[in-house]
């Protein structure tokens, strides 16, 4: 029988954020990779963490996705603080509340896109039938329900991408990091995605995009900029406002206008 995720402690209030960091410094050894980062990001916010390679990106990634502690400050994920949990009511926390994609796809080669999807609920107690159904409402959900049984090999890079997103979002968390989602995608993929990401987002999803694309970036409503280690720009100003984006559409415009790349 596979075990069921622990249970966390209740969490106060119902109009938290989903994340806040304050005064979050990480080191290791003597590199300092996070310095003071004050951020929130609140219930139903798409933005983007924007930076070069070593601006801190990762590391608030890390941390705000609870698979790493900071060395300073504190970090409350959907109203808890991560220094007061122990090691499995924090992985109960990241079940519940995060969902990850990544760059690279993780896939398991010979493994059908329905069961990498619903391996995603593999410790949630759930039987198996339950997590398929689900693992499918979740492959159409992104457009996929004509692949439900390709592997690996017999998919594109934008429908691994997809497999890799319905996966995480299966168990509908609040919170979903994606880093570097269009990172291994030709352009016209790359622009698919994002629009996934904007319709997830819609649908109530709080995304949080991890990118060095600065053109990514200036599409989403808020952008918070890392260099060396520092947050030295958000978009969202002291009043909570935003200023006003890039369309939503001028990426896949500017896609539109790129030559044509073949779909590996």
């Amino acid at each position: 029988m596979t075990p069921a995720t622990p249970e966390l402690p209740a969490a106060p209030a119902t109009d938290r954020p989903v994340v806040e960091l304050t005064g979050v410094s990480k080191a290791y050894q003597d590199v300092v990779a996070l310095r003071g980062a004050d951020l929130v990001i609140r219930r139903g916010e798409l933005l983007a963490i924007v930076g070069p390679s070593g601006s801190g990106k990762s590391t608030m990634l890390n941390i705000m996705g609870t698979l790493d502690r900071p060395s300073a400050g504190r970090v409350r994920i959907d109203g808890h603080d991560v220094a007061d949990l122990t090691d499995r009511e924090l992985s109960a926390l990241r079940a519940e509340t995060i969902g990850f994609v990544f760059q690279q796809f993780h896939l398991a080669f010979g493994v059908p896109a329905l069961d990498s999807v619903a391996d995603g609920l593999l410790y949630s107690g759930r039987p198996r039938g339950e997590r398929r159904r689900l693992a499918e409402r979740a492959l159409r959900r992104v457009g996929l329900g004509h692949r439900l049984y390709h592997e690996p090999h017999q998919l594109s890079g934008g429908e691994k991408q997809r497999v890799a997103i319905a996966r995480a979002v299966l168990g509908d968390p609040p919170l979903l990091l994606a880093d570097e989602p269009t990172g291994a995608l030709d352009s016209r993929s790359g622009a698919v995605v994002i629009e996934l990401l904007h319709e997830l987002h819609e649908a109530g999803t709080t995304v949080v995009v991890i990118t060095h694309d600065r053109d990514i970036a200036a599409t989403l409503p808020r952008e918070v900029r890392l260099k060396d280690g520092r947050i030295e720009h958000d978009s969202v100003a002291a009043d909570g406002s935003a200023s006003f984006p890039a369309s939503r559409s001028a990426l896949v415009a500017r896609d539109a206008l790129a030559p044509q790349e073949a779909v590996q």
